[in-house]
Formats: structure tokens, sequence, C-alpha cells
């Protein structure tokens, strides 16, 4: 399998846990590995051959700024699923980071990695 990788999509959304985090919001990053034939592509050089990346990183941008999920485990599903719907597309793995997850005394950031087929 063949595979096109997008990485740090940012957007600002309201999931979390934390009553604060679905009102005031917080900044996440997503990275995107989507497996698809990219043979035809690659021998034809016409973009119908491959997929249009452009729709997948609207999709995890709507996602985000627009739903309120409690865990960001949902978030990255909703993500995923969606994304499996576009045409060519074969296997998709969201890594969905909180940049700035309310944790005390804690400068790093928390990431859900999953693979959909």
């Amino acid at each position: 399998m063949d595979f096109i990788e997008i990485t740090e999509i940012r957007c600002y959304g309201y999931t979390g846990y934390l009553p604060e985090e679905q009102v005031l919001g917080q900044w996440f990053e997503v990275d995107l590995t989507i497996g698809v034939d990219l043979m035809s592509a690659g021998n034809s050089d016409q973009i119908e051959d491959t997929l249009d990346y452009c729709q997948a990183i609207a999709i995890v941008k709507h996602f985000i700024a627009t739903e309120k999920f409690s865990l960001i485990e949902k978030l990255a599903e909703a993500i995923a699923q969606e994304i499996l719907t576009l045409d060519k597309v074969q296997q998709v793995r969201v890594r969905l980071s909180k940049l700035a997850a309310p944790i005390p005394h804690f400068g790093g950031k928390i990431t859900i990695d999953i693979t959909r087929q």
C-alpha cells in the first residue's frame, strides 16, 4: 500500500472533558497518514487518479472547529471515519495532539494515535 502523509494540521477547537475546554477551547494538531494506491497517479500524472488531500485537511479542520466531544479519542475516531469515506482511501492513521492539556505542571502534549481501515 502507498501512503500520503499530511502533517501539522493546526486548528482551534472545543473538545475536552473539562467544561472550560468546551467553552474556552484550545489548539489541536493532526498528522494524517492515508493509505491510497498511488500507482495510477504515478503513471498518469492526473489529479483524478489520486486523493485530493485538500479534502482530508478540510475534514480535520471542520471536525475540530465545529464538534464538541468530551474525549479526543472520539474526535480522532470521527475524523478517521469521515476520511475513510473519501474516494480511493483504504486506510487512515490519525495522530491527534492536544497541544496544551490543562494538567498542572505539565508542559507536554497528549497524542491519540489510531489506524482504521
